[in-house]
C-alpha cells in the first residue's frame, strides 16, 4: 500500500499479480473527483545505462545480447545497446562499474553522470542513472560477457563515427542507447569525425 498523494491523486491500495525479477502490481487509484480506477505498474527498482568510450581511437563499447520482449514485438532475437543493469544493493556508480565489467569485461574510468530520468512513467518504476564513461586500453575484440547462465552478452567496440551513422540511419533502435549517443556528439563532437 502506498500513500502517495499528488494533487489529490490517491494510491487506495495495491495487489500483486506476479512476483519474480519484477513485479507486477495492481493499483486502485481515486481521482479528484472521487472515483477509482484500476492502473498496472511494473516494478523492479533503479537502473543504470553507461555509454564506455575510448576518446583517443574514437570509439564505444555496446552489447549485442537477446531481448525476449523484442523478439515477441519484432521478430528480432537481439538489440545492440549500451551497458545497463539494475542496481542491486550499491549506489549508481558502483552498479555502472560492475555492470561494465560483467556485460563486457570493461574498467570504467572518469565516469561521467549525464541525468537521472524515469524511463517508461506509464507503467514502470524505473528511474535510471545515464552515465558518460571513458575506458583506456588498446583495441577490443568481442568479448563474451555474462556473469549468470542466463546472460549472452557479446561486448562490441565501434567506432562513434559509425554509431553516429547508424543512429541517423535508424539503425539502432535501442533509446537509452541512442540518448546517451547524441549527448555525446552534442558534448564532444570532435570524436564523430
Amino acid at each position: 500500500m502506498s500513500g502517495s498523494d499528488e494533487g489529490h491523486y490517491r494510491i487506495r491500495e495495491t495487489s500483486e499479480g506476479f512476483a519474480g525479477w519484477t513485479k507486477l502490481l495492481v493499483a486502485t487509484v481515486q481521482l479528484p473527483d472521487g472515483r477509482t480506477i484500476k492502473r498496472e505498474i511494473e516494478d523492479h527498482g533503479e537502473a543504470i545505462c553507461v555509454l564506455p568510450y575510448h576518446p583517443g581511437r574514437k570509439t564505444a563499447v555496446l552489447v549485442r545480447q537477446p531481448r525476449t520482449p523484442v523478439l515477441f514485438a519484432a521478430r528480432q532475437a537481439h538489440t545492440l545497446e549500451a551497458i545497463a543493469g539494475v542496481i542491486e544493493e550499491e549506489d549508481p556508480r558502483a552498479c555502472a562499474h560492475r555492470e561494465a565489467m560483467e556485460e563486457a569485461k570493461l574498467k570504467l574510468e572518469a565516469l561521467e553522470l549525464v541525468f537521472t530520468a524515469w524511463t517508461m512513467p506509464g507503467i514502470s518504476t524505473e528511474r535510471m542513472y545515464f552515465y558518460l564513461a571513458q575506458y583506456s586500453g588498446p583495441a577490443r575484440p568481442e568479448i563474451k560477457g555474462g556473469v549468470d547462465d542466463d546472460e549472452d552478452t557479446v561486448a562490441l567496440e565501434i567506432s562513434l563515427a559509425e554509431l553516429a551513422r547508424m543512429a541517423d540511419a535508424n539503425e539502432l533502435p535501442d533509446a537509452k542507447t541512442l540518448v546517451l549517443l547524441q549527448t555525446l556528439r552534442l558534448r564532444r563532437a570532435e570524436l564523430f569525425r
